[in-house]
């Protein structure tokens, strides 16, 4: 009849779909990044069969869940979405094309993103900061990568003769961050004596209740894995002491390649040390901050005092 969801008897429901596709081999971030899109569809419509999935029904999910985000969290959970529902049509589950309703939002750019080298260098050397923090946020900024990278890594990924630390990254292929001697200095105090386990980990150990996997716990301590939510966190409340709004740990990464593209680092080297996977995602970083860019118009200003 004309108007109502047609059952699919043989098919498979929605939650089915979500849980084939977070079950696929995929880097622990981007498996926890879609798994908060995916829970909530499957909580809302989980119990649908996937073929009754159309594009207006779709649509009015996204609008009620994230309509009021920000564009950059719009955008996640619609990638997600597309990503989903072009994996149930590979898999013959799904004929339709749903998502393709799922518009983008502009995401505006931020120019002043990128910390100034001399904050960051007052940050770094501050005495009241933890040897746990202080370690991952020099090793974030010297290797340009994204915190859930980092967060991810296990003291055996840990090269401190080459100076590498190995990492999964965002799309779940291995590769090799390479840090500079500040984290190197650091790094043997934050580890100790530990030869496995989570390279960060928490303060103390989980409760009882809240017991993390084996992967995430250390056996020598007990103790869990540094979640982003804290690190995002303390990093927020220390950088208040320096900077009136604070900052946050994407601003380090950030930092990171806009410094190296001003001092004239090209484009393809930018690319393998922050593991973007195309040039125009790459851009909107490598490109001169604000303080670049007054010296550089200082330096021309033709009613400037010569000396």
């Amino acid at each position: 009849m004309t108007g109502q969801l047609v059952a699919f008897p043989t098919g498979k429901t929605i939650a089915d779909a979500a849980e084939a596709f977070l079950g696929r081999d995929m880097a622990p971030t981007t498996r926890r990044s879609y798994a908060q899109t995916m829970n909530r569809l499957a909580a809302e419509h989980g119990a649908l069969f996937l073929e009754t999935l159309d594009g207006p029904t779709l649509d009015a999910f996204v609008s009620a869940a994230w309509g009021t985000c920000g564009p950059a969290t719009w955008n996640r959970h619609v990638a997600t979405l597309r990503s989903f529902t072009a994996y149930a049509r590979r898999r013959g589950w799904l004929t339709g094309a749903p998502a393709s309703v799922l518009e983008r939002r502009t995401e505006p750019v931020d120019r002043t993103k990128a910390i100034a080298a001399s904050s960051l260098d007052r940050l770094f050397r501050r005495e009241d900061v933890a040897i746990r923090e202080k370690c991952l946020w020099r090793l974030l900024y010297e290797t340009a990568a994204r915190a859930e990278e980092v967060l991810g890594a296990h003291v055996a990924d840990l090269d401190l003769d080459n100076k590498r630390l190995r990492v999964r990254r965002k799309g779940g292929d291995s590769d090799w961050l390479h840090f500079q001697s500040g984290s190197a200095r650091l790094l043997p105090r934050l580890i100790g004596g530990r030869e496995s386990g989570p390279l960060f980990l928490t303060d103390r150990r989980p409760a009882p209740a809240r017991v993390s996997a084996a992967a995430d716990l250390c056996p020598t301590t007990g103790r869990g894995r540094l979640s982003y939510e804290r690190s995002a966190y303390l990093f927020k409340r220390s950088s208040l002491k320096v900077s009136k709004t604070g900052w946050t740990l994407h601003q380090l990464r950030h930092s990171a390649l806009t410094h190296l593209a001003e001092a004239g680092v090209n484009l393809p080297l930018l690319m393998a040390k922050s593991g973007h996977q195309n040039l125009r995602s790459l851009q909107r970083y490598a490109r001169p901050g604000a303080e670049a860019v007054a010296a550089m118009t200082a330096a021309h200003d033709p009613a400037r005092r010569r000396r």
